[in-house]
C-alpha cells in the first residue's frame, strides 16, 4: 500500500442524516479537484432509516406512514447495500478518501472497513467475523454487530461504516436489515460480559484509530465541528 498524506478527522457530534449527506457530497467533489486532503467524518445520526441504490422498499416492514410517530426518518441514498438503521448510540464513520492515492481496489477497502469494526470488537474481547457468502458487514457468530455501505465516485469513496456500540435494537425490527432475513442485530453491549463500556466518544476514538491505523495513515489533523 503506499502511503497516504494526511488524514482530516472531523467530529460531528450528532448530524441529520441530510446534513451529512450534503457534507459528503461536497468533501467528495473538493477532493475529486484536489482541493482538501483524506477526511473521515465521525458521527452519530438521529433515528434514521436508509435505503441504498436498489431501492428495496420492501425490506422496510411498516408503513412509510408511521415512521414519523417512531420518531424516525427514512431517506433514500446511492450507496450500495441494502435497508439499515442508523441511530444514537452507533458510531458511524464516513470516509472521504481517494483509494487511488492510498493503492487500493474497492474490495480491499472494504475489508478494511469490515477489520476496522472488527478490530475495535476485539478490544472488548467480542470476536468478530466478516461477512460469509451474501451476507454483508460485520458479525459476532449468527448476529450483525456492524454494517457497511459504500460509495465509490471516480475512485473518491463516501459513505462508510456503522458499529452498534448500544443503539435501541427495537428499531431494526421493523427493516429486514441489510436484506438478511432471519438474523439477528446486535450490539457491543449486548456482546461484552462482565465488564463495563467506557462513554460513546471513548469507543468511538478507539474505532477511529483502529482505521487510521488498518489504513496506514500516518499524518492526523483533529477537527471538532
Amino acid at each position: 500500500m503506499r502511503v497516504p498524506r494526511t488524514l482530516e478527522v472531523w467530529r460531528l457530534g450528532t448530524l441529520n442524516y441530510l446534513e451529512a449527506l450534503r457534507m459528503q457530497e461536497k468533501s467528495v467533489a473538493d477532493k475529486s479537484a484536489r482541493k482538501v486532503t483524506d477526511i473521515l467524518l465521525s458521527l452519530q445520526h438521529p433515528p434514521t432509516y436508509t435505503l441504498g441504490k436498489r431501492r428495496t422498499v420492501h425490506n422496510l416492514l411498516v408503513p412509510e406512514s408511521e415512521l414519523k410517530s417512531m420518531g424516525a426518518e427514512l431517506h433514500f441514498t446511492e450507496r450500495g447495500g441494502d435497508i439499515t438503521f442508523h441511530g444514537p448510540r452507533q458510531a458511524i464513520l464516513y470516509p472521504i478518501v481517494s483509494l487511488r492515492e492510498i493503492g487500493l481496489g474497492a474490495r480491499k477497502y472494504v475489508e478494511n472497513l469490515e477489520l476496522t469494526m472488527i478490530e475495535l470488537a476485539s478490544l472488548y474481547g467480542v470476536k468478530a467475523r466478516p461477512g460469509k457468502s451474501g451476507e454483508t458487514g460485520v458479525w459476532v457468530g449468527d448476529r450483525k454487530i456492524g454494517a457497511i455501505g459504500v460509495r465509490i465516485s471516480s475512485g473518491i469513496t463516501s459513505h462508510g461504516l456503522a458499529f452498534n456500540i448500544d443503539p435501541d435494537l427495537r428499531f431494526f425490527k421493523h427493516i429486514v436489515p441489510c436484506g438478511i432475513e432471519d438474523k439477528e442485530v446486535t450490539s457491543l453491549r449486548k456482546e461484552v460480559v462482565g465488564r463495563e463500556l467506557p462513554a460513546d466518544e471513548v469507543i468511538h476514538e478507539e474505532l477511529i484509530s483502529c482505521f487510521v491505523r488498518l489504513f496506514g495513515y500516518r499524518d492526523v489533523i483533529s477537527k471538532d465541528i
